[in-house]
C-alpha cells in the first residue's frame, strides 16, 4: 500500500502497519531520473517552473507531474509569490534539502565510474580544493565500507515490504551504455524495482543465484536478466565458485545506498520499527553515514560545496 503523502512538509510520515516500509516508499519516490534532476536544480536555487523548463530537456507533463509528487511528499512547498496574476514558486523543505548527500554520492560515483554522460559532470570544490566525498561513521568518524557494518532487517524490514510499488514507479528511458540519461547507470540500478532489491541483497551478503531467488521470491528469469545487466555495468561479476560478487565499482555505490536508507528512515516510519538497522563494528555505535572531504577530512555540508564548470 502506498502511504498517504504528508500534509505538512516538515512532519515525519507515519506509514500503515504491515504496508510498504520506508525503503520501499523512498525507492518509489527517488528512483527516478527526472525527480533526481529536479531536486538537483532545486538544490542549486531553482524555484520557478519556467527555470526548470529552461534548464532541463523535460516536457510540461513530466515536470508538472514530478513537481506535484515532490510537493505531495513534502520535499517541495508550493508558495504564492505574486497575487495578480497569481504565481507560485517551489521551495525546498527541510526534507527536500536533506537529499543532498544522496545526490553528492550519485555525482561522485558517476564521475568516477561512468565514462559517458549526456552532459559533462562538474567537479566539486570544498574550501578551495577539488575533493571526493568519503563515507565515514557518524559516531567515530572512521571510513566505512559494506564489510565494516553488522545488522540487517529491522521489525518492518522484509524484502516484500522494501520493494517499490511497480504501479507508482516513474522512470526515464535511460538504459545501460546509452547517452539518453544524465545519471545513466544510477538510473539502471535504482530505476528498476528488482535491481534495487538485488543490489541490497548483494550488500547484505547474497552471492549465489539461489540466494537471490530465495530471499527476493523473484522469478528466475528476472534474476538472470538483472545479473546480466549488473555484469554489463561491471557492478557484479561471476566468481570462480559459481556465485556472484560485487566489483570495486559495485562496492563504490554503497554510500548512495546507505545515505538513501538514512534519509528514508528519517522521514518515513512504520509503527513496527525501522526497516534496516546497522552498527559499525569498529566502534559498536548505531551506524549513521556521513560524508567528509577527501582533502581536509572535515564533514561536508551542502553550503560549503562549490561547483566547478558545468
Amino acid at each position: 500500500m502506498t502511504p498517504r503523502p504528508p500534509s505538512v512538509s516538515e512532519d515525519v510520515t507515519a506509514l500503515p502497519r504491515g504496508g510498504q516500509n520506508a525503503i520501499g516508499v523512498t525507492l518509489g519516490l527517488l528512483g527516478d531520473e527526472w525527480t533526481l534532476l529536479i531536486l538537483r536544480q532545486a538544490l542549486q536555487g531553482t524555484r520557478l517552473y519556467g527555470d526548470w523548463m529552461r534548464a532541463l530537456p523535460i516536457s510540461h507533463a513530466v515536470l508538472s507531474g514530478r513537481l506535484g509528487r515532490l510537493t505531495e511528499f513534502g520535499l517541495l512547498e508550493r508558495v504564492a509569490y505574486q497575487e495578480r496574476p497569481e504565481r507560485h514558486e517551489y521551495r525546498l523543505t527541510r526534507r527536500g534539502r536533506g537529499v543532498w548527500p544522496i545526490l553528492l554520492g550519485i555525482w561522485a560515483w558517476e564521475l568516477s565510474h561512468v565514462e559517458r554522460h549526456a552532459e559533462e559532470l562538474p567537479r566539486m570544490r570544498h574550501h578551495g580544493h577539488l575533493f571526493e566525498p568519503v563515507l565515514v561513521c557518524g559516531g567515530c568518524a572512521a571510513p566505512v565500507g559494506p564489510r565494516d557494518l553488522v545488522g540487517g532487517f529491522g521489525p518492518s524490514g522484509t524484502w516484500e515490504r522494501s520493494l517499490p510499488s511497480a504501479t507508482t514507479r516513474r522512470r526515464s528511458a535511460s538504459a545501460p551504455g546509452h547517452l539518453e540519461g544524465f545519471f545513466p547507470q544510477t538510473t539502471a540500478l535504482v530505476g528498476n524495482r528488482w535491481s534495487c532489491a538485488m543490489l541490497g541483497a548483494a550488500f547484505q551478503g547474497a552471492r549465489r543465484f539461489r540466494d537471490f531467488e530465495r530471499q527476493l521470491a523473484a522469478p528466475p528469469v528476472v534474476i538472470a536478466d538483472r545479473l546480466r545487466t549488473f555484469a554489463e555495468l561491471d557492478v557484479m561479476t561471476a566468481s570462480a565458485n559459481g556465485g556472484y560478487r560485487l566489483t570495486a565499482k559495485g562496492l563504490a555505490f554503497f554510500p548512495v545506498a546507505v545515505h538513501t536508507m538514512e534519509w528514508a528512515q528519517r522521514w518515513f516510519r512504520s509503527p513496527e520499527g525501522p526497516a534496516l538497522s546497522y552498527r559499525h563494528t569498529a566502534c559498536g555505535a548505531p551506524f549513521r553515514p556521513r560524508h567528509t572531504c577527501s582533502e581536509c577530512a572535515e564533514p561536508l555540508r551542502g553550503g560549503t560545496i562549490e561547483r566547478v564548470g558545468q
